[in-house]
Order: structure tokens, then C-alpha cells, then sequence
């Protein structure tokens, strides 16, 4: 944002009669941590930062410290981390009175990007695509379900049958649609005056199920949307008595909840991926790029299915793509070759889950595309036709994240991809939530071993 710019949001701010501000940060599991500020206070951060405390990028998603990661821990006391405002995310909160609204992400003591920040992480990325002539948009698609519970309700049940919105297997349902017309509303209406403005919305194959396609942008704004995109759609739900779950499988005998990435690249204002003389209309830059991505999804695997949930969505014959693999407009492969006119052609990875961190699904994606087209690799395996689950013979992604992890802390092109520091943080989150699980009892092994073994 330009210097002017910013002065026209301060002069607005101090106009404002709003007293506060909320500044919020993504964690590495893709959560939302915010705080309100008052606005005297905001407007000094604007030029300063404030205080976070690190502690942000040293505990889960339930709040349990890890024990395992160099970063912060007890060793270090949890001190503050400098989080700086991203003044072009300026937005207003409709279902929250309007309240100004800011994004940020972190520096370290030398005023450098803080390598365990996941936005600060995709910056870099792009900012390596710059260098190579490239700039990137993004387009994320998310399916959920939604159900009538309230957190209060859903913990006396002991998360434990939740009640789905509506019942059935009913895809692009115009009935299913009527029965909540005052939640679509909100959703389509209320995100677009947030700046997150939703280009279709439908109901998916499932009880409760909904799909969202966010309209595309340049890649940071695409991941800022996709963040605010999962938490805003909960503060609404909460206001019809319906808590959306983005989890990537909650019942085994569904479908799984997906978070298909669109990406391309341009240069010079045009689309790189664009061939009008190929047969799919791939240029080489493309071709190189979905090489790039096939190569390295199975040593980052993590980046997009990151909990132990994940993987019991990426199973044959369930729309969920189990190995490396490409197509031309099909949707059993890893990735979806679309090809379309100058504009529009682009690939759609499809490993994602609803269950992501959008900003290292969209730096892990697009440093492994740069990373073929750097080096000019080419597409080894021939594009899939038909059901990529039976005719490819491409060896299977891992099947849990304790082999995925295990995978990427031994890969030797994920630090070039992402930084070492990153990798090493963050591969040790993974191996803590993989613990975690382990150390668990769960009501799968109860109802099989508690009265007979």
C-alpha cells in the first residue's frame, strides 16, 4: 500500500467512532489469534508493530505446548514476538459492528520476515517468484459440513454424533438451499462486505454439507480470504445456531471436506500457463511448473494434509486424489490440468483439504511449481485418463502423517523450497501432533478391545 493510502486509512481510523481495532495473526495450524486494540494504540503499531506473545507458534490447536520445537518453549519465557500490520488488509467487520480489521505477520529481532510465520512464509515465496519474473494468483474452493450445535452443545455430547443442518445426500440442491436462506444470505452477503467475496455457493453430496468457491486474486490476498473465509463463516454460522466443520473427514462413511487450490502464473501481465499452439493449451512454463509440484507433494506432503485427519480423506474412489499424478480435466488426479483461454487456464491441485493453513498450502504449492520451472523439468508421466485410483501406477502418497512427516524431515529439497528453519519448526509440530494422537485412547479402540480381549 502506498504511502498516501495509508495516511487515508489513518485519517480514517482517527475519524472513526469506533474505540478499537482487531489485529489478528495465523498460527501454523491455520488458526486465527486475534486481539482488539485500542485505536490510539493501533495507530502507534502502524508504524512500530506491537506485541505478540510467541507462545502463538509454540502450542496446538487445543493450546498445549509442545515440548519439541527450538523456537519457544519454557527455555525461552514466552516473550513477545514483533508483529507488524499489513495495512492492505484493511477491511470491516459487518457482523461485528463494523470494527476496522487488519492482517499482520512477523519480524525477527533483525527486522527480518520471522521464518516460523506461515503469511511470512508465503511472501517469500513470492517474492523468489518476482525474482524469477513471475507473479501468482490463487483461487481456493472449500467444502464443509455444517451442523446444529452450538461449542457448548457439541462438547455435553462429547463431540460425539453431531446433528447435521440437513439430512440426505443432496447435491446442488436448490430445496436444500431454501431451508436456510437466512445463513446462504449471510454468507454470500456478509463475506463480500468483508472483502472476501464468494463466486458460488452450493450444497455438496452430504448431510449438511456446503462448497464454497472464493473468487481468485493475487496469491497473498487468495490466502488472507481463504483464512478469513473459514472464521468468518463460523462467526455467522454461530448466529443461526450452526457450527461449520472444516475438518477434513468427520464420519468415515462420507466424503471428505476438500480445499482445492486454482493456481497460475503471469508475466508481464500475461498468463504464463497460456499455450494457444499446444494441444492442452500448456505452455512449457506450465508443464514445468505441475512437474515441479508432482516431484515434491510427496516430500511436503504435510503442507497440505496436515493432521492426522487428513489422511483418512485421501482414500480411493472417495474425490480425494491418493497418488502424484496430473490430468487433463480430471478430477481423480493430484493435479487438474484445466485448460481454458488466455485467462482462465490454470491448474487445480487437488490434495488440499478443507483442513489447511491456506498460506502454506499456497507457498508450499507455488515453491514447488517454481522450483520445476527453475530448473526446466519436465512431465515424466503421461497425463492420467480415466480413474487415476486404477490405471496409474505411480507409487501411492504416504498414507498417515507420521510417514508424511517423516518424509519431509528427510527430504532434501523441502529446506530449499520453504528455508530450513521453517522445516525444521514445523516438521517438529507434526511429529508432535502425530505423538499426541498415539498417546491417545480413542472410541475405536474401546468398542473393539474394552469387554472382549
Amino acid at each position: 500500500m502506498t504511502e498516501s493510502a495509508t495516511l487515508d486509512i489513518t485519517t480514517e481510523l482517527e475519524k472513526s467512532p469506533s474505540p478499537k481495532v482487531k489485529v489478528a495473526i495465523t498460527d501454523i495450524d491455520g488458526i486465527l489469534r486475534g486481539k482488539y486494540l485500542h485505536k490510539e494504540k493501533f495507530l502507534s503499531a502502524m508504524s512500530g508493530g506491537f506485541g505478540f506473545c510467541n507462545v502463538v507458534f509454540g502450542w496446538d490447536a487445543a493450546d498445549v505446548c509442545y515440548d519439541n520445537v527450538r523456537y519457544t518453549g519454557w527455555h525461552t519465557g514466552y516473550p513477545d514476538a514483533l508483529a507488524r500490520v499489513d495495512t492492505t488488509t484493511y477491511r470491516r467487520v459487518p457482523w461485528d459492528g463494523n470494527v476496522p480489521f487488519f492482517l499482520g505477520d512477523f519480524q525477527d529481532e533483525a527486522g527480518a520476515p520471522l521464518p516460523v510465520c506461515p503469511r511470512s512464509l508465503l511472501k517469500g515465496v513470492l517474492e523468489k517468484a518476482r525474482a524469477l519474473g513471475f507473479s501468482a494468483k490463487a483461487g481456493l474452493e472449500f467444502e464443509w459440513f455444517n451442523f446444529k450445535e452450538t461449542s457448548a452443545s457439541l462438547a455435553d455430547k462429547k463431540y460425539v454424533d453431531p446433528s447435521p443442518m440437513t439430512p440426505g445426500m443432496f447435491g446442488y440442491s436448490i430445496l436444500r438451499m431454501s431451508q436456510n436462506l437466512p445463513f446462504f444470505n449471510a454468507l454470500m452477503d456478509e463475506l463480500a462486505a468483508f472483502r472476501v467475496p464468494i463466486e458460488g455457493l452450493h450444497t455438496e453430496t452430504g448431510p449438511g454439507v456446503l462448497e464454497a468457491a472464493i473468487l481468485y486474486s493475487d496469491a497473498l490476498e487468495a490466502a488472507d480470504r481463504a483464512v478469513l473465509f473459514k472464521t468468518g463463516s463460523r462467526e455467522i454460522g454461530q448466529r443461526f445456531g450452526i457450527m461449520p466443520s472444516f475438518m477434513a473427514k468427520w464420519n468415515d462413511k462420507l466424503p471428505g471436506c476438500s480445499g482445492h487450490t486454482h493456481l497460475s502464473l503471469w508475466k508481464d501481465g500475461e498468463n504464463a500457463f497460456f499455450d494457444p499452439t499446444d494441444p492442452h493449451r500448456m505452455s512449457a512454463t506450465m508443464k514445468s511448473f505441475v512437474a515441479g509440484l508432482l516431484k515434491a507433494l510427496p516430500q511436503i506432503l504435510p503442507l497440505f494434509a496436515p493432521t492426522v485427519n487428513s489422511y483418512k480423506r485421501l482414500v480411493d474412489g472417495y474425490w480425494a486424489p491418493t497418488k502424484p499424478t496430473w490430468g487433463i480435466d480430471n478430477r481423480t488426479v493430484a493435479v487438474r490440468v484445466i485448460p481454458g483461454s488466455a485467462k482462465s487456464t490454470r491448474i487445480e491441485f487437488r490434495v488440499p483439504g478443507s483442513d489447511i493453513n491456506p498460506y502454506l498450502a499456497v507457498a508450499g504449492a507455488i515453491a514447488a511449481g517454481l522450483w520445476g520451472v527453475e530448473h526446466k523439468l519436465t512431465l515424466e508421466e503421461a497425463p492420467v485418463v480415466g480413474s487415476a485410483y486404477a490405471e496409474s501406477t505411480v507409487a501411492r502418497l504416504p498414507r498417515n502423517l507420521h510417514q508424511a512427516t517423516i518424509q519431509m524431515e528427510q527430504s532434501r529439497h523441502a529446506p530449499e523450497l520453504l528455508s530450513e528453519a521453517f522445516v525444521e519448526h514445523f516438521v517438529a509440530t507434526r511429529h508432535w501432533e502425530w505423538q499426541t494422537f498415539q498417546d491417545a485412547v480413542t472410541d475405536w479402540e474401546t468398542r473393539r478391545y474394552f469387554e472382549i480381549i
